[in-house]
């Protein structure tokens, strides 16, 4: 018996995708979204395709987690009808998210998170006021 149960597969001719919905059983809070992606990608014999995790939904009260997943050929036609958020949280999921967010730092952005040179100084806390005072007149 598998862990993943096929709820629906549907091919979405108009959109070029194909649409699977299916639930993951005894997994309730230990799966993440790329886990989920390799498991169905050996489930259904998808390798070299690209597979986009839109939904994983826990169900109360039991151990189940019911999934949806968009397979695209094109890796270019997933990124036109998908939000670009989702590819920011899979690519930073990944790993690649602290590069991809330097990268796209504007000039604008930089400015403004450069230091500034007329910065007051860090006020000192009274105990250590005294205590620098008891030091200066010894």
């Amino acid at each position: 018996m598998s862990m993943i149960e096929t709820t629906s597969d549907v091919q979405n001719k108009l959109l070029l995708r194909r649409e699977i919905t299916c639930t993951f059983k005894g997994l309730g809070g230990k799966l993440k979204k790329l886990e989920a992606v390799d498991m169905i990608a050996k489930q259904f014999k998808l390798e070299g395709k690209v597979i986009v995790p839109i939904r994983l939904k826990n169900d109360t009260g039991r151990p189940m987690i019911s999934g949806t997943f968009y397979v695209y050929d094109d890796e270019k036609l997933a990124r036109e009808h998908v939000k670009p958020a989702i590819f920011k949280r899979l690519d930073k999921a990944k790993g690649g998210g602290e590069k991809a967010e330097e990268k796209e730092a504007t000039p604008a952005q930089t400015k403004e998170a450069a230091p500034k040179e007329d910065k007051p100084e860090k006020k000192e806390a009274p105990a250590e006021k005294k205590e620098k005072k008891k030091e200066e007149t010894k």
